[in-house]
């Protein structure tokens, strides 16, 4: 499978679950598994998990939302990928 992950996502929402819920919004590939998704996460940012909830846009990519535990931030990891 090519890259699970093809980019994070950069919106006014995002900004917000950034700081309210401590989560993360990625373009994911569209048969990447939740499962697939998570481990992908874990290895590239050396984060924990919490949960991960998908959809699919109208558009036809498919989006993941990511929670983090509570030991890391969501805003250290959107400032190591030099978005913010």
């Amino acid at each position: 499978m090519p890259d699970v992950i093809k980019h994070a996502l950069v919106t006014e929402k995002a900004s917000v679950l950034i700081d309210k819920e401590n989560s993360l919004q990625f373009v994911v590939d569209t048969r990447a598994s939740k499962d697939r998704i998570k481990r992908e996460i874990e290895k590239r940012f050396e984060v924990k998990v919490k949960s991960i909830r998908t959809l699919v846009t109208t558009d036809g990519r498919k989006k993941a939302i990511v929670t983090l535990m509570e030991d890391y931030k969501a805003s250290e990891v959107v400032a190591r990928l030099g978005v913010f």
